[in-house]
């Protein structure tokens, strides 16, 4: 039978990449999203997958989320916590609004969907948790204190769950990506990009597809033996030791 997996933020950006690339690994997937209801709906369609609405801030839609994704799919094996948001400013002007919904998306959001699959994980003896954290939670980025951090949390949280789930066969994985041509970095200003690129040593941007492809080594059976650990994909930009 074939494994379920659910990708938070998985209707756009690299979490359509990571959806798009699970189903074609043979997986039942199912997408998260928060707001943008036509661009769900559009994935849903071109990839024939499930989407489902919520805000993984929330652990009550988190509940919820995880609810629907059961009954319409089976139990989910394959977690991937991809959503994510920024609100960027100097620390020093930084309202606590902006602060604390950074937070609750990026890093709460790992609590909150992760505490409702862990326990049937560890249950079946098997599962796959793959977090997507960010360059910037390796090395910090000016007026990104509270996305940074966040971020840093993100890998944090990979290793001491792995150390709990590796006995049960449950591998936890984090990948970092560096700057991928998607929406989000898009919207840059034309020369910010420039010079953002002038700083990957690779010369260009990453592809989301790079990073669905480790998500889906990481999510596979064959990649049991590898957990608690940090891919970092990014260019040769910031080289973690």
């Amino acid at each position: 039978m074939a494994r379920v997996a659910f990708v938070t933020g998985g209707t756009r950006g690299i979490g359509k990449a990571i959806s798009a690339r699970l189903k074609a690994d043979g997986l039942k997937v199912a997408a998260g999203y928060s707001g943008n209801e036509e661009a769900a709906q559009a994935t849903a369609k071109e990839l024939g997958i499930m989407v489902v609405k919520g805000n993984v801030g929330s652990f009550e839609d988190c509940v919820n989320a995880a609810k629907a994704v059961e009954a319409e799919l089976g139990p989910i094996d394959v977690l991937v916590n991809n959503a994510g948001i920024t609100r960027d400013g100097f620390f020093h002007k930084m309202s606590h609004e902006q602060w604390s919904e950074v937070i609750r998306v990026n890093m709460d959001s790992c609590f909150n969907m992760t505490r409702q699959v862990i326990e049937g994980m560890r249950a079946r003896g098997y599962g796959r948790i793959i977090n997507i954290s960010s360059i910037n939670g390796q090395k910090g980025q000016v007026g990104q204190v509270n996305y940074s951090a966040a971020k840093a949390g993100m890998i944090g949280f990979t290793k001491a769950l792995a150390q709990e789930g590796a006995s049960k066969g449950i591998t936890v994985n984090c990948v970092a990506p560096g700057y991928i041509d998607t929406e989000m970095v898009a919207a840059v200003p034309e020369e910010v990009l420039k010079k953002i690129i002038a700083g990957i040593p690779a010369g260009r941007l990453g592809k989301a597809d790079e990073i669905a492809h480790a998500v889906s080594f990481l999510a596979s059976e064959q990649a049991g033996f590898m957990t608690g650990a940090t891919l970092t994909m990014n260019g040769a930009q910031y080289i973690a030791t």
